[in-house]
This record gives C-alpha cells, sequence and structure tokens, in this order.
C-alpha cells in the first residue's frame, strides 16, 4: 500500500461515507424536499405513528439519492431500517421482514421502514408478498426503481403507495456535493485540494450521477496523492501503513509540505477515458451541436455520430439533443423525407422514456437516419418567406369567398359567396383564388427533385394549373 492509499482510501468507499445523516444534507431533489412535502412528514413524523406514514415508490436514475433518502428518513423518524435488493431478496425474505416488524410493533412500539431497492426486478408474486404489510401499516415500504414503475410494479402496490420521481442532480447540486466531500471529516478531510478545471471535470463527467462524481474524486486524490509522494523527497510508503489514516495528517498537511492538489489530468488518470473540454453553457456546447447538425445536415452520418459520442460523453443533456434532431428534420429534410420528422420525434420521446445511457441508442439511430435521407429547406423557406410577407405588411383581405359565412348577418355581408366546395369536382380540385388579391400568384413553397419532394413537385405544378384555371 501507498502512502496515498493510506490517505486518501478509506475502508469504506467516500460515496457511502458521504451519505446524509438528515434530509437537510441531501443534495437536489429539492421538489420532494419542500417543507410539509411527503418525504419530510415522513422524515420528522416520530415512529410510534406508523399508521398516519405512508409508503413511496422512488423513481429515478442511478446516483440521484433513492437509496440516500430512505436512510435519511429512517435517522430523522427513529424508525427501524431494514434494507433487502431485490436482486437477493425472495418471498421468504418478505415474509420474514414483515414478521419481524409486526413483533416490533406490538411488543416495542417501534415502526419499521422497509428499502426495497430494484423493486422492478421483484416478480408479481414477490411484490404480492409485501401487501399484507403495507396495507396494515405493519412497515412503512420505500421502494427504488430506475424503471417507469407503471410497467413494472403491480397495480395494487401502487394504489397503496405514492409514487415519486426523482431528478438528475443539476451542476450547482453536484458542485457543492464535491466540495462538501473535500472538507467533511467523513470525507477527504481536507487532505487535498481540488482545482476549478477538475471540479468542472468531475460535475461533466457525473452527468447527474452524485455516486459517479465521489467516486471519481476518490479515485483522482489518490492518483493526486500519488504524484505528490514521488514528488516529496524522503517520503517512505511504508511509514504509513500501518497508521490510522482517519487521524493523521500525513505527510501532505504536515510540517509546512505542501497539500496535494487534484487536476483534470488526475482526474482522466483516474477514469481512464480522456476528458473533453466541453462546458455546457459556453463556445464549445454551441461549436459541437453546430458541427452535429451540419454534418446531418451535409449527409455525412459518420461525422454526426462523432460530434453525437462527443456531446454524450461530455454529459450534455439528451433531451437538448433530441430537440435538435426534431428541428434538422423539420428544416432540413421536410418534404424529401416526411418520415424524418416522425423518427426524430419517437427519438425524443424514446429518450424520455428510457432515460440514458440506454438512451444513446435512438438517438445515433436518428442521427444517422437523418444524415442519410433526402434534404430539402423548401418548408423551411417557404414559412421564412410567409412570414417575412406579413411582416412588412403583404397580408391582405381575405377574400370574400373564402370568409367564414357562419354567424348572423355573414352572408348579407357577402361572405361565402361564390366559394367552390372541392369535394364536389371529380379531381377533389377547383379553379379558385385562395391568396388575398394582395398577394395573388405568389409562390412561397418551391418544391426540390430530392426524395419525396420530386413528386410533390410534379402533382403540385398540375394543381397550380388547375387553380389558376389553365
Amino acid at each position: 500500500m501507498t502512502a496515498s492509499s493510506a490517505l486518501f482510501q478509506g475502508q469504506t468507499p467516500l460515496a457511502v461515507r458521504m451519505r446524509p445523516v438528515s434530509l437537510d444534507e441531501v443534495a437536489g431533489q429539492g421538489h420532494l424536499l419542500r417543507p410539509g412535502s411527503p418525504l419530510v412528514t415522513l422524515a420528522t413524523t416520530d415512529s410510534s405513528s406508523s399508521g398516519s406514514a405512508v409508503s413511496v415508490i422512488l423513481w429515478g436514475p442511478p446516483g440521484t439519492g433513492k437509496t440516500t433518502l430512505a436512510q435519511a428518513i429512517a435517522r430523522s423518524s427513529g424508525r427501524r431500517f431494514v434494507e433487502l435488493s431485490a436482486i437477493t431478496a425472495g418471498v421468504k425474505d418478505v415474509r420474514e421482514v414483515m414478521q419481524e416488524a409486526l413483533t416490533q410493533r406490538d411488543l416495542y412500539g417501534q415502526s419499521t421502514i422497509l428499502f426495497l431497492d430494484e423493486i422492478h426486478r421483484f416478480t408479481k408474486a414477490q411484490q404480492d408478498a409485501l401487501l399484507p404489510g403495507v396495507e396494515n401499516g405493519w412497515v412503512v415500504l420505500i421502494a427504488a426503481t430506475t424503471e417507469n414503475p407503471s410497467f413494472s410494479v403491480i397495480s395494487p402496490l401502487l394504489s397503496r403507495s405514492l409514487l415519486l420521481t426523482l431528478r438528475p442532480l443539476g451542476d450547482d447540486d453536484l458542485g457543492a456535493l464535491v466540495d462538501r466531500a473535500v472538507t467533511d471529516p467523513r470525507g477527504l478531510a481536507g487532505r487535498v485540494v481540488l482545482d476549478d478545471d477538475a471540479r468542472a471535470a468531475l460535475v461533466r463527467l457525473a452527468s447527474g450521477d452524485a455516486r459517479r462524481a465521489l467516486t471519481a474524486l476518490e479515485a483522482a486524490a489518490s492518483v493526486a496523492g500519488d504524484d505528490a509522494s514521488a514528488a516529496v523527497p524522503g517520503v517512505d510508503d511504508d511509514e504509513y501503513e500501518d497508521e490510522d489514516d482517519a487521524h493523521d495528517p500525513g505527510p501532505f498537511t504536515g510540517d509546512g509540505t505542501e497539500v496535494p492538489v487534484i487536476t483534470e489530468d488526475h482526474i482522466a488518470q483516474a477514469v481512464d477515458r480522456a476528458l473533453l473540454r466541453y462546458d455546457r453553457q459556453g463556445d464549445e456546447h454551441y461549436d459541437v451541436i453546430s458541427a452535429f447538425i451540419k454534418s446531418v445536415r451535409g449527409s455525412d452520418p459518420d461525422a454526426a455520430i462523432h460530434y453525437l459520442a462527443r456531446m454524450i460523453e461530455a454529459g450534455e443533456d439528451p433531451r437538448f439533443i433530441a430537440r435538435r434532431l426534431v428541428i434538422s428534420a423539420a428544416e432540413d429534410i421536410g418534404m424529401a423525407d416526411p418520415q424524418a420528422l416522425q423518427i426524430a420525434v419517437a427519438a425524443a420521446d424514446a429518450v424520455a422514456f428510457i432515460g440514458m445511457p440506454e438512451g444513446r441508442i435512438p438517438l445515433a439511430e436518428a442521427t444517422v437516419y437523418l444524415a442519410t435521407t433526402a434534404k430539402s429547406n423548401a418548408a423551411y423557406n417557404a414559412i421564412n418567406a410567409a412570414i417575412a410577407d406579413v411582416r412588412a405588411g403583404g397580408f391582405g383581405r381575405v377574400p370574400m369567398h373564402l370568409r367564414d359565412a357562419h354567424y348572423p348577418g355573414a352572408k348579407r355581408l357577402g361572405h361565402g359567396r361564390g366559394y367552390k366546395y372541392a369535394h364536389d369536382s371529380e379531381i377533389g380540385i377547383v379553379a379558385q383564388q385562395y391568396l388575398p388579391d394582395e398577394l395573388r400568384g405568389r409562390r412561397y413553397y418551391e418544391p426540390t427533385n430530392h426524395g419525396a419532394e420530386r413528386d410533390v413537385s410534379a402533382r403540385l405544378e398540375k394543381i397550380r394549373r388547375i387553380l389558376d384555371g389553365q
């Protein structure tokens, strides 16, 4: 074991050591922790009043604090806490917990919180075994899942529980969490310094996952400690092998020795991946998304996939990427392939439904489809030209025969007079003026000969001749 290992690696992972002991320490999830909210009420309700406590199902991506919330609630309320994992527990384990909870309640007046992780892995029979305890108040169930409970949790259990959705942690929440881990005695206790670039890299790499941020921080601290130890003459790694790390300040903080500084390079070494320079609010954000859309527009799927990968790895919001694909499908492809918009919208819906990292797959599929299909911006140009005319005052009066003739007195004013009903024609089109007089003959939509728009162009040419009475 090196000196840095002794100094920066505790017996338990940093993410575990830094778990909040109360709801006040929980990072993020402010929408669930407002005064009077179910979780706050559950945490502040006395353990003897289990009858008023409601079971909850916490749904959210990994690292958002589902286990943390359950443990903080148990500590704050004084309730007995039992944890089961749906991966290893069976019906027999559930029934034993229920029986013990009933005993604790009847003999000692102590209520029990049962935290069940990965409840979506439970079969229907296993979930059925939870119902008597939840319904009769033997336990307060806090179940966690990363999958949509509407599809993975049985209806009777859903109806007896509150469904609460956890959100990925924001950058500010992650930054505060990392800062606390550096200074907190339970964490790194100030034995390292985290420079600004490294802090930003940790937040970026975490992508809303608190556990990922703390795990990377702990590994980077070890790397930084090794580098500092190698630079300090006379430091013997074996000297610190058996010392109590929690109390010994180590060679980096005693006797005026410089404290190790964690840099971006240490982060890169720790997580074994290149650190992308990508600021979600800065130039790189706009440059990469611009290159992405231009690659799609330019029909280069390889370049488009490259920029998509850069954004995903840098922690870009996948919903932002999906929105840009939807815009590109309408702007750059349009009527050349009307199905492109459907595929882009389906990809956006899929990302919202399944989240990341699996969301990268529909994003990639949509990117490749949009990049390789026919392109046309004719519809985009048409609406821009029409808006420009309207803004310039070129709108004119609606022709009399097109005006609404249903309200009282409209027909006396001539509204609807002379209107030709298109469906009365054998071909479904009649010679008739639709634009105002001031814009008669104006052409906004000029289809290309690309993809499906080639057929639209030929059909529209015939339609316009019929409308003009030719």
